[in-house]
């Protein structure tokens, strides 16, 4: 079945619906109780993004099914220690299968973030390098900070600091996207082609 492209206030609803839900349950009650709200939360958010658009982003299934493992490891254990790593996991597993794909000349960006746009190879691979050194940053980054810092501030950090340092470094590819950007051949200039073939 076709995949559709869902309305943009709808993809962000989902991308940050169980990050709220997070904030607010542990505010109210505890790092638990948001756990298991966080794990509901993304379960739901996966089945809306199925039933509207008939897919799941490869990004948003790798990090629930972490979320979910980490999750319950979080709860059964009773040890916070493991939903504090989850961003560490999952942005450090990003950096390994884009850094890895580079080094076997592949790009796997496109595939992770579900994009549409078109550009040359070395587009691809300055893009996928910029992206596999932000996620092993922002893993650095999770560590120093849940390590260092209070569960609140830990908290308000995953809502409120991570999900605008990623928007800000998002558009700040958007320059590299312009210029390696590469306009995919149209049906009348491959019917142009072909006449250029037949008469030479």
């Amino acid at each position: 079945m076709d995949k559709k492209q869902p309305h943009p206030l709808f993809k962000l609803a989902t991308e940050l619906g169980p990050l709220l839900v997070f904030f607010f349950v542990n505010a109210k009650f505890n790092l638990f109780a948001a756990t298991g709200a966080f794990m509901v939360a993304v379960v739901a958010a996966m089945i809306a993004s199925y039933t509207v658009t008939r897919h799941i982003p490869i990004m948003a299934l790798v990090t629930g099914v972490i979320v979910l493992v980490f999750g319950t490891l979080t709860l059964v254990l009773h040890d916070e220690t493991f939903i504090k790593i989850k961003p560490t996991i999952i942005y450090g597993l990003f950096a390994a299968i884009l850094g890895g794909g580079l080094l076997f000349g592949r790009s796997f960006i496109a595939v992770l973030f579900d994009q549409m746009f078109n550009l040359t190879p070395r587009g691809w691979r300055l893009l996928t390098l910029r992206w596999a050194l932000f996620f092993a940053a922002m893993a650095v980054l999770n560590e120093a900070v849940w390590r260092t810092q209070t569960t609140d501030f830990w908290v308000n950090f995953k809502v409120f600091g991570v999900t605008p340092i990623t928007m800000v470094f998002a558009m700040l590819q958007m320059p590299l996207v312009k210029r390696y950007h590469r306009e995919p051949a149209t049906l009348e200039a491959s019917d142009a082609r072909e006449g250029d073939i037949g008469q030479g």
